[in-house]
């Protein structure tokens, strides 16, 4: 039996919102790719040159993005009953592994052009673009983030953070790009690697987030404490003596055995059970429950 744990009403503003996140990542990297691309043509920086990279490899891991996204957002159906959210992750590992791509690229073209002999970047119309750049990412990064919220969507949170670093990077190119000018020019490719850095920084941190959904890793020690508080409150509870939490995806799933008397009624057992489905469903963090009643002489230990 398949059971559909969202209303198509949630499935289908999921997709919404998914399309709408696709549509303004893959436009605006196609913009600023092709924006960074001429200026760094034009004026020779490894600053900018680094900064197109990255901007390029945005574009590719966007339309993989795009896949990854429309099959992470379809129903559970006999192949994948528990959903197919475990794609979102794997669509996160994606945009890590684009971004540590541009993290190398950025420190190669960087460290090359140390060894060849940094040269002064004129401030101009070319320069002026890695600014304009920014702006175009503010706009990307505040869009994604709200639907990467609302969705709890590792792979979104992953792409809000990627133009997060675009941002921050393309303010050090264009600080690099004066600082080659009024003071030495080896602040250019200094800049470069930079660049470089803060990418590579913001891949590991996405990738470990990403493989603990993709690889049904458990839910901290907060929320564990926090599933367990929340079923012993339920009147009839003698003591909750199993618990597993793995997430399917980003979704968290839970299974626990609560002990109760062994001369409760059934009907008021399955109620007790319940409630307690209820009340954990309920919690942010957690997609669903499965909570099994046990008489109290049952024993075992709690396993998280």
């Amino acid at each position: 039996m398949i059971e559909i744990r969202h209303p198509e009403s949630n499935q289908e503003n999921r997709k919404r919102l998914y399309t709408f996140a696709i549509l303004i990542t893959v436009a605006g990297n196609v913009f600023l790719a092709v924006g960074k691309a001429i200026a760094a043509g034009i004026t020779g920086s490894a600053a900018l040159y680094s900064d197109a990279a990255n901007s390029i490899s945005d574009v590719l891991y966007s339309l993989m993005v795009a896949v990854g996204l429309f099959i992470a957002a379809q129903p559970p159906d006999r192949s994948h009953p528990q959903g197919h959210s475990r794609f979102e992750p794997l669509v996160g590992l994606v945009v890590t592994a684009a971004m540590t791509i541009a993290a190398y690229e950025a420190g190669r073209n960087a460290v090359e052009t140390f060894i060849e002999g940094a040269k002064a970047i004129p401030i101009s119309l070319p320069s002026l673009v890695v600014l304009a750049s920014a702006a175009v990412k503010v706009v990307m990064y505040l869009f994604i983030k709200n639907i990467a919220r609302q969705q709890d969507s590792p792979s979104l949170r992953a792409i809000a953070v990627d133009n997060l670093t675009d941002i921050l990077t393309s303010i050090v190119v264009f600080l690099g790009t004066i600082a080659s000018t009024f003071l030495a020019p080896i602040f250019d490719p200094i800049a470069g690697i930079v660049v470089g850095l803060w990418i590579i920084t913001a891949a590991i941190r996405s990738g470990r987030e990403n493989l603990v959904f993709l690889t049904g890793g458990s839910a901290n020690a907060e929320i564990r404490d926090q599933i367990i508080k929340t079923a012993a409150s339920v009147k009839g509870i003698k003591n909750i003596h199993h618990l597993i939490t793995e997430y399917v995806g980003p979704h968290l799933i839970v299974d626990m055995h609560c002990a109760i008397d062994p001369a409760l009624p059934f009907t008021r057992a399955h109620e007790i059970c319940d409630e307690i489905t209820q009340l954990i469903e309920s919690m942010p963090e957690v997609d669903r429950a499965y909570v099994h009643m046990e008489p109290v002489e049952s024993g075992g230990t709690e396993r998280s």
